[in-house]
């Protein structure tokens, strides 16, 4: 059985935001790699805490974990992070760490993994979009070109060994004490861990031999996502110097209004208007649904207030357990202004007794239709 991912953290399931990423970087500066060299237990630790941290960070993968626990990630597409190795988490999470672990500014997020003789590998920032999406999009899935302005290793750029390091990527310094002489490593701070620096580079890129370019990216986006939820793609951030890691593209979801549907979860609503006469006699009336119009059926005597629930016509879910329904809410129109003979017609209706209110047991106020729509 996999370890609550609370107690990898050592929180409470109450726990705000700030003091969740507060408990990630101090687990995860505990067993980084850098102070644990070599130590197996100490790497489980470092990807559990990063694991743990992908799902409570994001508040839906949280409510989902709360609700059903582990059982919530099986087979979901690739959500939690069984499966993360240690470029995932540094590509990921390495902002987390600030300064700690050569951390760098720039267009650059920091370092990921390790080369021979201990060289870092430069890795490029994350870049974030928003993508606006309708109700149909998000329904059916959809695929997105977006121009993304992201930094590439110029043509032309190339390196040489870092002659401060000697491409090691750490300098060692030995300093006396009253204990002895001590041997402490660093990452060198010429290149930055990485063993290289800029040989020579085209005039029109930066002092890191980078350009910012323009490129399309397409982007896959399941259905069923939700109004500020953030998905991930690999590799599409800025890239790193030196054939370093590039970063992600993070792309923050952005649900658009509907003109006729309102999404609750997986649930959609929609209120449809007809008429006393539509009322008393039954009709059929022609919907929007997000896959397409369809056609129902209203019974005659329908009363303002019914719902109909067309089933599996809401969005689909998420995590891939089918989807919502389409309530359909009845409500009567009343005319605001009637013509002479319309209101001589009601004036006589008014006391014929088949026009007077007669709920029965099976007219089910508002509250009651309600509760039965979510039981």
């Amino acid at each position: 059985m996999k370890d609550d991912y609370y107690d990898i953290l050592g929180i409470s399931k109450n726990a705000a935001a700030a003091e969740i990423k507060k408990a990630y970087r101090k687990k995860a500066i505990e067993f980084h790699p850098d102070k644990n060299p070599g130590d197996a237990k100490a790497e489980e630790m470092f990807k559990k805490a990063a694991e743990a941290y992908e799902v409570l960070s994001d508040p839906n993968k949280k409510a989902r974990y709360d609700q059903y626990g582990h059982q919530a990630f099986d087979g979901s597409g690739g959500f939690g992070g069984g499966g993360m190795n240690m470029d995932d988490i540094f590509s990921q999470f390495g902002d987390i760490f600030g300064g700690a672990f050569g951390g760098s500014g720039g267009g650059f997020s920091g370092f990921s993994g390790f080369g021979g003789g201990g060289q870092r590998r430069m890795k490029g920032s994350n870049l974030r979009i928003r993508v606006a999406l309708t109700l149909e999009e998000i329904a059916n899935g959809v695929e997105k070109k977006i121009k993304v302005k992201r930094k590439k290793q110029a043509q032309g750029t190339t390196y040489k060994t870092c002659s401060t390091c000697q491409g090691s990527g750490q300098v060692t310094r030995i300093t006396n004490t009253i204990l002895g002489r001590m041997q402490t490593s660093s990452p060198c701070n010429v290149c930055g861990g990485s063993g290289k620096t800029i040989d020579s580079k085209p005039p029109n890129a930066d002092k890191d031999g980078m350009l910012l370019t323009e490129e399309t990216v397409s982007i896959k986006i399941p259905p069923g996502v939700v109004d500020g939820m953030q998905l991930k793609v690999s590799g599409k951030g800025n890239e790193a110097p030196g054939n370093g890691i590039a970063g992600d593209l993070l792309v923050a979801i952005e649900e658009k209004p509907h003109p006729t549907l309102q999404r609750e979860g997986d649930n959609l609503h929609y209120d449809l208007y007809i008429s006393f006469s539509e009322a008393a006699l039954g009709t059929s009336k022609e919907i929007e649904t997000v896959t397409g119009k369809v056609r129902i059926k209203i019974d005659e005597g329908v009363q303002s207030g019914k719902i109909l629930r067309l089933r599996s016509k809401g969005i689909p879910s998420i995590n891939g357990y089918g989807a919502g329904d389409l309530l359909v809410h009845v409500n009567v129109w009343t005319p605001k202004t009637l013509t002479k003979e319309q209101r001589e017609f009601f004036e006589k209706m008014a006391s014929d007794p088949n026009f007077k209110p007669m709920p029965e047991s099976d007219d089910k106020s508002f509250f009651e239709k309600v509760k039965d729509m979510f039981s």
